[in-house]
């Protein structure tokens, strides 16, 4: 009995000198994680070698765009855990949504890591609770961004934000506000990227924009993985069976690095910035670099892009973990040149025309008023007047000189103040609603309500349309921040929840797209004005 007690104690002291000399997440990582497939067993960063400087960096804001499944996500998870265990303090990890992004992290990811680990298991006193996980005196809340109530007062010394690009950028700003407090200020912030200046691209761009080099075993240059340099592609299509033999090669000497030895000779390595002199720390890492995704499998990814804009995205942001933007995506400076008519803009409505006005509210109320022209087997569209004003009785004024047939309305955020303006030309006006169960161009009228429900991409495709098609014509003294506003709103493809293609429309947080929304609510006020004017003599004017 002496003899167990003795054996118990000495591993006791060991096992605090080895905890006391933990000073680095990665060393903590190594010691207390355990990984699930696709690679069981203690964790290591044998075939993750990115993430070992990474999980070190014990200040400022640390942002990884990244390619999808470079284990980054695991990196949160490990910072979160030496945060709570090692330093004693709180974690706020950020999701885009809380249900389901927070219950499903909390049962598929949080919940195996403990049950692989006795440590982990023993350190939290309260797992129950999907949001709020208790480990002694530190907390672990897991939090969506949708709700600023969810990340309002919540004090805390690291936060992570995971998948910031599905975030709500609004709270999420709110969200790193809650470190402000304590001494130690952390942030690490991981996500695939989507757009320019948005989202996780917005702080790469701030940081120092790291890749990561390493030496090639054949050549000893330090190099980095890129595409389409770094691989062979050894098919023409998708389901050739020779896809399988695609492989990487070094851009230096042209040497094939096979697949199953990136554990190897990834092993000496080095990020490299390209923007030293900044104050946080910023990494971008392809797909090319894991040693869980096969060359051909990237190969076979590239060639069904080549047909579909959706998988072409999806193939930049998620294997590349790049912006991207498919070609025809936004309105460019050429569109505008050549959608530009030989008139200026007008006070009031040229005697007979069919015109229309299309309003966005806000601070300002931007509008626009368009006059409709039928061409035998199409309507084309003569912009008489752009501009923005303070007040809603100067729409009515406006609506009165144009002689507006019809109007549409923003239904938000003014939504009394639209919704009387609505009244003051009943049956003439109507508030819109981008509604995601309407389909198409489908208009869904509520004479009742005086509101209609739209489906925001298929409209805003069918008003931006108009300048690509060049079936509209600006005047030439169109306002600079018109022509703004239009391009900077561009049209990203995803796959949603159901696995189908979509498209959508999005900006930087930071830009405005108010007059691009005057254009597809006047495209809108058309289709009714169209419907209003069947019965009338029309005759082609322009």
């Amino acid at each position: 009995m002496t003899h167990a007690l003795l054996n118990l104690a000495a591993n006791r002291i060991v096992q605090g000198l080895k905890r006391s000399a933990i000073t680095k997440c990665s060393d903590w990582a190594e010691m207390y994680r355990t990984m699930g497939k696709p690679f069981p067993g203690p964790w290591t960063f044998d075939k993750f070698p990115w993430l070992r400087e990474v999980h070190d960096i014990d200040e400022g804001r640390v942002t990884v765009q990244k390619a999808a499944q470079m284990g980054f996500t695991e990196f949160c998870l490990n910072r979160a855990l030496y945060t709570i265990d090692i330093l004693d303090s709180g974690v706020l990890y950020l999701l885009p949504s809380q249900n389901p992004e927070a219950h499903d992290f909390s049962t598929s990811r949080f919940s195996p890591i403990l049950e692989a680990s006795q440590h982990l298991q023993d350190l939290f006193t309260d797992v129950k609770n999907i949001g709020h996980k208790r480990a002694g005196g530190a907390n672990l809340f897991i939090r969506g961004s949708k709700s600023r109530g969810q990340v309002k007062s919540i004090p805390v010394s690291l936060i992570i934000g995971d998948e910031v690009d599905e975030m709500d950028q609004a709270n999420l700003e709110l969200a790193l506000e809650r470190v402000s407090g304590h001494e130690a200020k952390l942030v690490d912030l991981i996500s695939t990227p989507t757009i320019l200046e948005e989202g996780i691209n917005k702080f790469y761009l701030l940081g120092t924009m790291e890749h990561f080099f390493f030496r090639c075993p054949h050549c000893s240059k330090f190099i980095e993985l890129t595409w389409p340099e770094c691989l062979i592609i050894t098919a023409d299509e998708p389901t050739d069976p020779q896809i399988k033999k695609s492989y990487l090669i070094c851009p230096e000497c042209q040497h094939e690095l096979k697949h199953e030895e990136k554990p190897i000779f990834l092993q000496d390595n080095e990020w490299v910035p390209q923007k030293s002199d900044r104050l946080n720390r910023s990494f971008h890492i392809n797909q090319l670099y894991s040693c869980a995704s096969k060359p051909w499998e990237l190969g076979e990814k590239w060639l069904r892009s080549l047909n579909s804009p959706t998988v072409e995205t999806e193939f930049h942001n998620s294997k590349l973990g790049e912006v991207y933007e498919v070609e025809g995506a936004r309105i460019t400076e050429d569109d505008l040149v050549d959608a530009m008519g030989q008139h200026c803009m007008v006070n009031e409505a040229p005697s007979g025309a069919f015109t229309v006005m299309g309003i966005d509210t806000g601070k300002w109320c931007h509008y626009e008023i368009d006059q409709i022209i039928f061409r035998k087997d199409e309507i084309f569209v003569k912009v008489l007047k752009i501009g923005k004003v303070r007040n809603f009785h100067d729409l009515d004024n406006l609506m009165r000189a144009f002689n507006c047939l019809f109007g549409v309305i923003d239904h938000q955020p003014e939504t009394r103040l639209a919704h009387e303006f609505a009244q003051r030309f009943y049956g003439s006006v109507r508030l819109c609603h981008y509604d995601r169960s309407v389909t198409g161009r489908q208009i869904n009228d509520n004479i009742d309500e005086l509101k209609v429900n739209v489906h925001r991409t298929s409209w805003i495709d069918q008003s931006l349309s108009r300048i690509k098609k060049k079936t509209i014509s600006l005047p030439m003294d169109t306002p600079l921040e018109y022509k703004q506003h239009m391009k900077n709103i561009v049209r990203i493809y995803k796959i949603d929840a159901l696995g189908n293609p979509i498209g959508i429309y999005q900006k930087p947080e930071h830009l405005n797209d108010h007059f691009c929304h005057c254009r597809t609510y006047a495209e809108i006020a058309i289709d009714f004005a169209v419907s209003l004017a069947q019965s009338q003599d029309i005759t082609e004017k322009y």
